[in-house]
């Protein structure tokens, strides 16, 4: 943050004087001739800045102080960084740890070791049974009955009951972090010590949604509920830390660590700066998000898939886009390899399916090439025959301008379609802009955003009455496949759904984020991070302090 600034000060040949002043780097920085020192200005530049008010030539002459260079260089050189004694995550301190309120991402890394759910996604974003032990699905009544495992019990010792899971469910519908995914909720209820989850319409792939972690009830109000998970949380006198649970009732022995230090960092610029000074070892980061800052300094990077979709809304209320056989057209025209890699720091992958290419199912054979030839000859198809004297078709992709990310990668889309016979321009506006013209269909083009669950409902997007539908799609074919997929979950109905997207084209899969979970370099080796456990899997990795 501060060097020192050594420079000689001449008074009229009468004499002279070293002047040695600590000084921020970025600051304008004059002298002072009635002070004879240094003062500070607080604005900020790339450089110094030295102004000299009423003195006379600055000259360079021998080093006053006898070792300048020799400071300077030492200065400069890479000190050797202090041995790690600990393993630390960062976390905001007297923040809750309830999994079921909390929004940031600190609070839940720490959380994903403490807490457990009915079911945890793997890599392919398929359920795995945690604490779930049987599940049943009756679709006439539309209700799923889920027993718990006998042996699964939190960290105080005590049974995780169905009441207990009922509990956090129950707030979990209503909660800003779960609402969106439980909407088909009504209500959930305990029979026959098994949890009964009432729904409001057909929907069989509930367990793909039911990772939500699990806390004992009654304890919610705690800054730290009571979890199932391999860690608790705890506090002496050098602070909080996590440690192992040895009454965890599944496999102590494979936990990596006895305990994990909590360093308080009360945002995420102060986590980045903790990182940089190796005060803690792991961050998970969205490194495209509207408000990232990055992270400098080496460190191990590890991507985990997230169910977060980008795509090329296309509102086919308009006359032209109304036409299939354009919007194919234009989905064909986006090079969404380059577009990750050049526009989104790779942080992200390819997908002309409206499912993540880490899904299990994902189907590769549904995909064509990207090919500008090709892209060529469907949209002038579309268009028809050219006329001597036609103008160009004219379209305005609309996109939120706070993230320079989406707006590079609008930029980048309009680039790819623009040709003599299309010209496509980008609009960037703020988001209650944005968010207001998407509602009223005053655009052509958008650039969107949307999380969807794990099972890849787009019920919201592209349904009719869906609450997402901003282009206005409405086809019963659609509507119907949607349907069938909700009512009995076999890939074969999600394919089928896929296919009749993308001869319809009602939006442009653009690709699916990831997360990057960055280490210490050389400290944490064998991490394959999820989006919601990136410290996983437990037994696979370990921890060097002394890289």
């Amino acid at each position: 943050e501060y060097i020192t600034l050594t420079v000689r000060r001449i008074d009229d040949g009468a004499g002279s004087e070293w002047l040695t002043r600590d000084v921020k780097r970025g600051d304008y920085i004059w002298l002072s001739d009635a002070q004879g020192e240094f003062t500070c200005d607080d604005k900020t530049e790339d450089k110094f800045l030295l102004l000299a008010a009423g003195c006379a030539d600055w000259e360079v002459t021998e080093d006053p102080l006898g070792e300048l260079s020799d400071f300077y260089q030492n200065e400069n050189e890479e000190p050797e960084p202090e041995p790690l004694t600990a393993f630390t995550l960062p976390y905001i301190a007297g923040g809750t740890l309830d999994p079921v309120r909390t929004t940031d991402t600190m609070q839940q890394t720490v959380e994903s070791l403490m807490y457990q759910g009915l079911f945890a996604l793997d890599a392919q974003f398929r359920p795995q049974a945690v604490l779930a032990d049987s599940w049943t699905y009756d679709s006439a009544q539309r209700t799923w009955t889920i027993r718990i495992k006998a042996d699964a019990a939190f960290s105080d010792g005590s049974a995780v009951t169905a009441a207990d899971v009922a509990a956090t469910l129950e707030r979990a519908r209503t909660s800003d972090r779960y609402a969106a995914r439980l909407r088909d909720v009504t209500s959930v209820y305990v029979r026959e010590d098994a949890v009964v989850v009432a729904l409001s319409s057909s929907l069989a792939t509930l367990p793909s949604r039911l990772d939500i972690p699990i806390i004992k009830a009654g304890t919610e109000n705690r800054t730290a509920p009571t979890g199932s998970g391999p860690y608790l949380f705890a506090k002496d006198d050098t602070g909080a830390y996590l440690t192992a649970n040895s009454r965890w009732w599944q496999d102590s022995s494979v936990l990596p660590l006895s305990t994990i230090r909590l360093q308080h960092c009360k945002d995420q610029d102060s986590a980045l700066y903790a990182f940089t000074s190796r005060e803690v070892q792991l961050l998970t980061l969205d490194l495209t998000g509207s408000n990232s800052t990055g992270v400098s300094g080496a460190g191990d990077y590890a991507e985990a898939a997230t169910p977060v979709m980008q795509f090329l809304g296309m509102n086919t209320r308009r006359e032209a886009l109304s036409d299939p056989a354009l919007r194919r057209a234009l989905s064909a025209g986006i090079d969404r390899e380059t577009l990750v890699s050049s526009c989104l720091l790779g942080q992200g992958t390819a997908a002309q399916l409206p499912a993540s290419p880490a899904y299990a199912g994902y189907d590769t054979a549904l995909e064509t090439p990207y090919d500008t030839a090709a892209y060529n000859r469907l949209l002038n198809a579309a268009l028809g025959e050219q006329a001597e004297d036609e103008t160009p078709l004219t379209l305005t992709l609309l996109v939120n301008e706070e993230s320079s990310f989406k707006v590079s990668a609008a930029q980048e889309i309009a680039m790819y379609l623009n040709t003599a016979r299309l010209t496509v321009t980008v609009e960037a506006v703020p988001w209650d802009t944005f968010l207001a013209r998407l509602e009223s269909g005053d655009f052509d083009l958008y650039y969107g955003e949307c999380r969807l669950t794990a099972d890849w409902d787009l019920t919201a997007l592209l349904s009719t009455e869906g609450s997402l539908n901003y282009g206005g799609w409405s086809d019963e074919a659609t509507d119907r496949l949607l349907q069938a997929y909700r009512s009995n979950g076999a890939d074969a109905n999600l394919v089928a759904l896929w296919q009749q997207l993308l001869d319809t084209a009602p939006l442009a899969p653009i690709c699916f984020k990831s997360v990057s979970v960055v280490t210490t370099e050389g400290v944490v080796q064998g991490l394959s991070p999820t989006e919601t456990a990136p410290l996983s899997p437990l037994g696979g990795w370990s921890v060097r302090l002394d890289a």
